[in-house]
């Protein structure tokens, strides 16, 4: 089996050159790569690596993701979540290959309180969410081998993460204000790999598996008790803090306003994942403290 993998330097893409390797010959390119073109804004140069690669597995992991700055680049996030993907879809149909794209919970309002499930009717809030969801639409073409996991809250402990960055206020500030009226799971780069390896090799066996799902950790929480969690590993870690004990406030996301608005009700129900492909997705909390124990380790 060949695979391509396409965005393999973002946070997804990283992890899945480690779990998409072992399921056959594996061609990973990115926006820059020398022997392929893997730029999303060349959707003709892409085409091209597909033809010229010709897998029988496409992994689009590539994502206009600057959620704001989308805002005002409206043009060039269509361009690259969903022009682009179409065209990948167009080839791998023409191939007879199964493609995996990832999307979002931005696809959705964010009302209520309930899990979202893949049948619900949609509603982006922002221009990221609008641009996913008719990348969405451009791939899951009718008789189409695609698989499209819509996920939340992704973080890797490769680059910039929110927990990093929370570790590093908590060191210079004695007090925090962290938004609390956003519920979601923080998922990891790493769980998602696995997810998509798995779910490959299931379909690619009985391409009636193939279709839309939600795929995110399991649980739930909200930024402020998740910076909380991340502030108690820290100090058991014996990481020195300058913030005070309860010295985290929580606060609205309007105290913080930003070009594009935020769903505030992130859940996702992923029982038609797990029902599907046998799957138990671990808590939260048990990625988030291997991240936490490798970062803080250092």
């Amino acid at each position: 089996m060949k695979i391509l993998l396409l965005g393999k330097g973002g946070q997804v893409g990283w992890e899945l050159q480690r779990s998409l390797a072992p399921l056959g010959e594996l061609v990973a390119v990115d926006f820059d790569s020398p022997d392929f073109c893997g730029d999303f804004t060349r959707p003709e140069g892409v085409r091209e690596t597909v033809r010229a690669v010709r897998p029988d597995v496409i992994v689009n992991s590539a994502a206009h993701t600057a959620v704001d700055k989308a805002e005002s680049e409206p043009d060039l996030a269509r361009l690259i979540n969903a022009t682009t993907p179409g065209v990948v879809a167009e080839e791998a149909r023409a191939l007879g290959a199964l493609m995996v794209h990832y999307s979002t919970d931005y696809v959705f309002d964010g009302s209520g309180t309930h899990r979202w499930v893949e049948t619900d009717k949609t509603g982006p809030l922002s221009v990221y969410g609008q641009t996913k969801l008719e990348g969405e639409q451009a791939v899951m073409a009718p008789g189409a081998d695609v698989l499209v996991f819509r996920t939340s809250w992704v973080y890797a402990a490769r680059g910039a993460n929110f927990a990093k960055t929370m570790i590093r206020l908590a060191r210079e500030r004695e007090a925090l204000s962290v938004v609390a009226d956003q519920v979601g799971a923080p998922t990891g780069a790493e769980l998602l790999a696995d997810v998509t390896a798995h779910a490959i090799m299931r379909a690619r066996a009985s391409s009636s598996m193939c279709g839309l799902y939600h795929c995110i950790a399991a649980g739930e929480t909200t930024w402020f008790d998740y910076a909380n969690h991340v502030f108690t590993k820290a100090r058991q870690q014996g990481i020195a803090l300058k913030l005070r004990e309860g010295g985290v406030t929580p606060v609205a996301t309007e105290t913080y306003p930003t070009p594009a608005k935020r769903p505030k009700n992130s859940r996702l129900d992923t029982a038609k994942l797990c029902d599907t492909f046998g799957l138990r997705l671990p808590d939260w909390r048990v990625g988030v403290d291997r991240m936490l124990t490798e970062f803080l380790e250092k």
